[in-house]
């Protein structure tokens, strides 16, 4: 699924804080250091070309295990909090969109093109995306400047891996375009967007896939 090149690109930074460095969700995968540093490369490329950063955090009540307003886990890590941005918004839901002016704001500014990072990909990451898809704007999302953990509960177990892999399949079948960041940045250079698949064809390629390797 192609889309008109020269783009009007946001980038959305979203809840990098310290509870997922140091605090009780720490991402395991990809490798922290990495989207970390990924995060870092894509708020810098995206003011090097003109394309404003918005940060999201997190919040919750004072009393809360995980994202206490107003501790040090809740606080912005250093990555995001030491680069300049355009604007920034807290939230108390997974969506960006949620109950905050991001939406108002885009609209704005007539952006139409919203690239997504930051914590997590199952979670904030993947209704943000849904949600920007829903609103009718094409979607980006950085997987190598995200990050997941692993879950275990009465539905079952998966791995921090397990659940990045999947979730960005199943963002790419439809709702963004999943690249990493060095491909997003070879893009905001040319002014040019990358390529979105369909729920068909994935589920076609998975079948001849499967196929193939029965056959072998």
């Amino acid at each position: 699924m192609n889309t008109p090149a020269n783009p009007r690109r946001a980038l959305v930074v979203i809840d990098v804080q310290n509870e997922y460095v140091t605090g009780g969700l720490r991402i395991e995968y990809p490798p922290l250091a990495e989207s970390l540093h990924n995060i870092g490369r894509a708020i810098d490329g995206a003011h090097a070309a003109g394309v404003p950063v918005i940060v999201v955090q997190q919040c919750a009540p004072a009393d809360a295990p995980l994202f206490a307003t107003g501790t040090p886990m809740w606080e912005l890590h250093e990555v995001v909090a030491s680069r300049p941005r355009e604007h920034y918004l807290r939230k108390t839901l997974p969506s960006a969109f949620a109950g905050t002016d991001l939406g108002a704001w885009l609209a704005a500014r007539a952006i139409d093109t919203l690239a997504v990072a930051g914590y997590m990909t199952h979670n904030c990451d993947d209704t943000t995306v849904k949600h920007a898809f829903d609103a009718g704007l094409q979607v980006e999302f950085l997987a190598d400047a995200a990050g997941s953990v692993p879950y275990a509960n009465r539905a079952g177990i998966a791995s921090a891996e397990e659940i990045h892999r999947v979730f960005a399949v199943v963002q790419q079948s439809r709702y963004a375009a999943v690249l990493s960041t060095e491909a997003w940045l070879r893009h905001l250079a040319a002014g040019t967007v990358p390529e979105r698949d369909t729920i068909h064809a994935s589920h076609q390629r998975a079948l001849a896939h499967r196929g193939a390797t029965q056959a072998a």
